[in-house]
């Protein structure tokens, strides 16, 4: 019997094995299809060399000045991005967007501008026709990915600033504050304040415990009233 259950518990750990091995090799591919799909998407080739279209893939070549440059909008001047507008957005008429659509769509352009300036840096070589390229399949891929962050660093800018606001305002009451107290005027105004509520708490203290020590008495003179 012990032989059999050995046999079986053999043949049910292998098939877990086997399927588990299975499992691993269904999904290894299809991660690997998964990246290679984000690669062409955020690639171009030119004669088997690979340009790539995310900026941040770049990230190696970057040094704080230039990651800085790269992550925070507003780095390029207004009237190099209003010209350029139509440029990455033609089927857009500027003149009906709200103002948050506009900068979102203005600091995308940013975007735009800035990924061509590293991709041209980091590839030299790369034609006028092979940029252009890169250019179109870039608008194509990328503008929606550009406005995304744009808007997250918009945000993180906003909670920034009201995370700042927040800790002024309360340096400024705490310093108002010790300010006030630490004037004579305020000493000799406090003074009687401080007088009145420490007798106020005494008297009723006081009050307190002379109700509690005749309450006993009382309540004898009651019981010895109705025997």
């Amino acid at each position: 019997m012990f032989e059999n259950f050995q046999k079986t518990g053999e043949i049910h750990f292998k098939s877990l094995f086997w399927i588990s091995s299975i499992n691993e090799l269904t999904v290894a591919p299809s991660e690997e299809i998964t990246l290679d799909r984000r690669l062409q998407h955020d690639s171009i080739q030119f004669s088997g060399k690979t340009v790539y279209l995310n900026p941040f893939l770049y990230w190696r070549r970057f040094d704080s000045k230039l990651d800085r440059w790269l992550r925070e909008p507003g780095q390029l001047g207004e009237d190099q991005i209003r010209v350029n507008r139509l440029r990455f957005y033609p089927e857009i008429n500027w003149d009906y967007l709200e103002e948050e659509e506009r900068n979102i769509k203005d600091g995308a352009v940013e975007m735009f501008l800035k990924s061509l300036e590293l991709i041209g840096t980091f590839h030299p070589e790369l034609s006028s026709g092979q940029l252009l390229e890169v250019e179109r399949k870039m608008a194509i891929t990328k503008k929606r990915a550009f406005e995304k962050w744009v808007e997250k660093s918009f945000r993180r800018r906003l909670n920034k600033e009201i995370q700042e606001k927040q800790r002024l305002a309360r340096e400024r009451f705490l310093r108002e504050w010790r300010e006030w107290l630490s004037q004579e005027t305020t000493h000799k105004a406090l003074l009687p304040l401080v007088a009145i509520c420490f007798l106020s708490i005494f008297g009723g203290w006081s009050l307190g415990m002379s109700s509690n020590s005749c309450t006993p008495y009382f309540n004898s003179v009651d019981q010895n009233a109705m025997n």
